[in-house]
Parts: structure tokens; C-alpha cells; sequence
């Protein structure tokens, strides 16, 4: 039953928490510029076959010739992050849409899903990197004035 999931199952949502002391990436809506994820809420995979993981789906030729050896991932496969929990109860897959403007930004199986690299996810929360914005924090040294 996916009706009721205990709070330990989802990661902290951004925009509940305060500035963290140490550097990590912060990923925004595109459209809204809304705080969705941390970096360290990315589940690492590794890259999987690329398009042979795809013959079963009978690819035509130029499909095969655009596979160059670079299997890149186009998606962020992650925990499940507060915001999202409202589209995950009940349901075994469906659409993650952005909290604020309703954009959507990927997609969620909790049979799990296929990387565009060829690895399966499971389970898959599934943000699309072309939807999200990457948001780096860089270190504040100590800078010294410039003496006029």
C-alpha cells in the first residue's frame, strides 16, 4: 500500500531548510526558479550500455549511428524529495510537476525506469536536467578591500 509513507522515506525539502554551512549544489525549477532538490539527494548510477540497451525496442539506423561510445544520463534520478509526496501516494507511476508553477519536470515509477545512458532505476524519481537549473554556492573568502 502506497497510501500512507513514513517522513523518513523523503529527503528535506529546500526550501524548508536553512543555508548549509558546507557547498552543495542547489537545482531550481527552470521556469520558476523554485528550489527542488540538493545534490546530495542524486542517486549515482553507473552508465549503462547506451543504445544496445535500447535494441529491444527496435531502434532504426540513424538511431544507432548517434551512439558515439558517450552515454550521457539527460535525467537526475533522486530520493524522493517532501514537495513530491502528494503525487506519490496512491499511485504506482505518474508525472512529478513542479510544486509552484506546475511545469513538468519529469516523471516517477516506483517499479523503476530506464536511464536514456541504458541503466535501470529502481525505484525512479525521474527530473529531466533540461527542466532544472543548477544553482553553485562558491566559497566567501576573506577578501580585502581595495585601498582609494
Amino acid at each position: 500500500e502506497l497510501q500512507d509513507l513514513p517522513r523518513e522515506v523523503f529527503a528535506v525539502d529546500p526550501t524548508n531548510v536553512s543555508q548549509t554551512p558546507h557547498p552543495e549544489v542547489l537545482y531550481r525549477c527552470r521556469k520558476c526558479r523554485r528550489a527542488l532538490f540538493r545534490s546530495s539527494s542524486i542517486l549515482s548510477h553507473a552508465a549503462g550500455g547506451g543504445p544496445r540497451a535500447f535494441a529491444h525496442k527496435r531502434m532504426t539506423d540513424s538511431a544507432q549511428l548517434c551512439g558515439d561510445g558517450r552515454e550521457t544520463c539527460t535525467s537526475y534520478f533522486t530520493e524522493p524529495v517532501q514537495w513530491m509526496e502528494p503525487a506519490l501516494l496512491g499511485v504506482m507511476e505518474g508525472q512529478l510537476l513542479c510544486p509552484k508553477c506546475t511545469s513538468k519536470l519529469g516523471s516517477f515509477s516506483w517499479r523503476g525506469d530506464q536511464c536514456s545512458c541504458g541503466r535501470w532505476v529502481t525505484p525512479a524519481f525521474q527530473i529531466h536536467k533540461s527542466r532544472v537549473d543548477e544553482v553553485r554556492t562558491l566559497p566567501v573568502g576573506n577578501f580585502q578591500t581595495a585601498k582609494t
